[in-house]
């Protein structure tokens, strides 16, 4: 790859992952990927939701069952299924745990800036002044 300074990190995969390494519990902005073996379904789910922090997890499989089943099972505010990309301005973006609270962009975007209230009045079957 061609030098392009000090701001830019290589993309880099990381096999034979531990629980005791870092990335396993960091939360990393690069272009990084620790790959931890794994035997079932449940193992996975477990090991990722161990984290501190869940802005996002992505995962590849065929069987839309899994997929489903493992994106539900996950801690994080964004899940993606067969891609890394998930931002998109009509999607909420944000995270759980650590990773903030809320949601940013979208129709839920606005919502932490608006104040809902609702009133309910009763008795007041009065008639209509000056009738």
């Amino acid at each position: 790859m061609p030098d392009l300074g000090s701001n830019f990190y290589q993309p880099t995969v990381i096999t034979g992952m531990t629980m005791d390494m870092q990335l396993a519990s960091d939360e990393t902005f690069g272009p990084v990927a620790g790959l931890f073996p794994f035997e079932t379904e449940a193992e996975v789910v477990e090991m990722a939701n161990t984290a501190e922090v869940g802005l996002a997890g992505y995962f590849y499989s065929k069987d839309l069952q899994r997929a489903y089943r493992v994106a539900e099972a996950l801690e994080v505010g964004m899940v993606g299924i067969n891609t890394g990309l998930v931002s998109d301005p009509a999607a909420p973006f944000g995270g759980v745990k650590y990773s903030g609270f809320g949601r940013e962009g979208s129709k839920y975007g606005i919502s932490e800036y608006q104040i809902m209230k609702m009133v309910t009045m009763g008795g007041m079957g009065q008639p209509l002044q000056g009738s």
